[in-house]
């Protein structure tokens, strides 16, 4: 059967492969991995007994909105800890950029317990791709910054992690 981790990367990867999603005209695993690398590498800020959960939900944290999976598709295939992190982590329907990321959206984040966490992980996986590629994406997370981080954690949740997303900026 596997732990709810490897279901998790096996679920994440085939539902953006069935879905023919791409990531830069790449696989979209390579965003998924660098969303769960960035996950382990400030896990010890998560509680041993969630750590497994929250990294499963790196794997899998675009796979609602991305993959016409629903809540309970998640639920079902994981557990009810993965699906409400992935749920908390879609994007609300709209036009824009700014609509699909509303206020209700980040709202949904910071009340959900380690969704702050997840997309942390998930900002600065695209924000260091962006730099790496010299995507126009960079100067756009660049500006939001102040804004994201102001909407994503509560106080001084997270700091290190804060701490490294702006240290981005002087690469």
């Amino acid at each position: 059967m596997g732990t709810i981790l490897e279901k998790s990367k096996e679920f994440g990867i085939k539902c953006h492969r069935d879905a023919n999603c791409q990531y830069d005209g790449k696989p979209y695993e390579i965003h998924l991995e660098m969303v769960y690398n960035i996950g382990l590498k400030f896990i010890h800020l998560i509680p041993k007994e969630k750590q497994e959960n929250v990294l499963s939900a790196c794997w899998i944290h675009d796979t609602i909105e991305d993959c016409r999976q629903t809540y309970n598709d998640v639920k079902n295939s994981l557990n009810e800890d993965v699906a409400e992190l992935a749920y908390a982590l879609t994007n609300e329907k709209g036009k824009t950029r700014k609509e699909r990321a509303s206020d209700k959206y980040y709202e949904g984040i910071r009340n959900t317990q380690f969704a702050s966490y997840v997309k942390l992980c998930d900002r600065i996986a695209n924000y260091q791709y962006s730099i790496k590629t010299n995507s126009k994406m960079s100067g756009i997370y660049e500006k939001e910054m102040d804004d994201f981080l102001n909407k994503v954690v509560n106080n001084s949740e997270y700091i290190e992690m804060v701490d490294y997303l702006k240290s981005l900026k002087n690469k």
